[in-house]
């Protein structure tokens, strides 16, 4: 980003030392500012992940203990039904529909936990790597 009036080009033997080592450190500052800002993006985007994962977890936890309760309670009318009731199927039901929602959920939570882990800026991380193999290339000559 050039200010106006500023030139971007190859360094002149015109400009004075001062004034380049000025150019030179605002790039500098100014890289390493947008080098934070992509890290804190990157990391505000895994976590932002990583919470919904824990919102469907919850949720896949709670289906979960809303299946077994139903599932005892279908074991306990079977039970019944073996001493001449019928009143189980519907507890059946709703037993295997919490259960089969509580995995879905769970499997949910988990791809999300797993695209969220671990919450590192490994792209900011990769820029500030190649900054630095080209400040180091740019030395060398």
């Amino acid at each position: 980003m050039a200010e106006p009036g500023r030139q971007n080009g190859p360094v002149s033997p015109e400009r004075p030392l001062g004034e380049i080592v000025t150019d030179v450190s605002e790039k500098v500052s100014l890289l390493v500012h947008e080098e934070i800002e992509l890290a804190k993006a990157e990391v505000f985007g895994k976590l932002t992940s990583l919470g919904k994962g824990a919102a469907i977890a919850a949720a896949a936890g709670i289906f979960i203990v809303f299946g077994l309760i139903y599932g005892f309670m279908a074991l306990a009318f079977a039970l019944n039904e073996l001493l001449g009731t019928v009143d189980w199927p519907g507890f059946a039901i709703v037993w295997l529909l919490l259960t089969v929602l509580g995995a879905a959920a769970g499997l949910v939570a988990y791809r999300l936990f797993k695209k969220g882990s671990p919450p590192v800026p490994r792209q900011a991380i990769e820029e500030a790597k190649l900054t630095k193999a080209e400040i180091d290339r740019v030395r060398a000559h």
